[in-house]
C-alpha cells in the first residue's frame, strides 16, 4: 500500500462531474467582488500593514470571474449546440440548394 497505489498507470481517470457551472463561475465571482468592496474602506489600513496586495487579490479575481463567466457560457452553447445536433441528426437538405419547383415528376 505504498505511494504506487496512487501514482500507478493502471488507475483509469474518473469521469468529470456535471453540474452548473456557470452559477458557480457567477458565484464566485460575486464573492471575490464583494470581498474586494467591503476591503476598500480600509484601504489606509491595509497600506500600513503593508496588505494592498489583499485588495489587489480579490479585484484580479473579480476581473478573472468575468472571464470565467464569459468563458463558460461560450462552453455551455457550443454543449447544447452539439447535443442538439446529435439528437436532430444532420440535416438532409443541407447543402441540397434549393428545393425544384412545380409538381413532382412522374414515375
Amino acid at each position: 500500500m505504498g505511494l504506487s497505489r496512487w501514482i500507478g498507470d493502471d488507475r483509469e481517470a474518473p469521469a468529470p462531474l456535471e453540474g452548473n457551472v456557470v452559477a458557480t463561475v457567477v458565484g464566485g465571482t460575486v464573492i471575490w467582488f464583494t470581498l474586494f468592496l467591503v476591503q476598500l474602506p480600509f484601504y489606509g489600513w491595509f497600506d500600513d500593514h503593508d496588505r494592498t496586495w489583499w485588495l489587489w487579490t480579490c479585484l484580479a479575481g473579480g476581473v478573472l470571474g468575468l472571464y470565467g463567466i464569459w468563458l463558460v457560457r461560450r462552453r455551455e452553447a457550443a454543449l447544447r449546440r452539439e447535443r442538439l445536433a446529435r439528437e436532430t441528426g444532420p440535416d438532409p437538405g443541407a447543402g441540397a440548394g434549393p428545393a425544384p419547383e412545380g409538381p413532382a415528376p412522374a414515375e
